[in-house]
């Protein structure tokens, strides 16, 4: 499994407009993708992280984001960010969840 992962530090007062085009939409659930998750900061409220979980191969998370317009997506919210702290692709090495745990 992968991890799509991105920091952003947003232009002050852009978070509404930033989750509003960039969130995907609930509805339109890609093929591979299993869960996506925005989280702003409880101390600096410009500060934004986006993650994905997607079950495929690097391949196939590209050819999904091809797809399906990521790069629009982003290119849409490009004005609203100031910088990008960190971007990435990650294996999952390592999850668990409470349910694992104690069943």
């Amino acid at each position: 499994m992968l991890c799509a992962h991105t920091v952003r530090r947003l232009k002050p007062g852009s978070f509404d407009e930033f989750r509003a085009r960039f969130a995907p939409d609930p509805t339109l659930v890609e093929a591979g993708w299993l869960r996506f998750h925005m989280l702003r900061s409880l101390t600096d409220e410009n500060e934004v992280v986006t993650f994905g979980f997607f079950d495929g191969t690097l391949e196939e998370l590209e050819r999904s984001q091809e797809e399906h317009d990521y790069r629009g997506r982003r290119q849409s919210v490009d004005a609203l960010v100031e910088s990008v702290v960190a971007n990435g692709v990650y294996e999952v090495a390592e999850s668990w969840n409470r349910e694992s745990v104690a069943g």
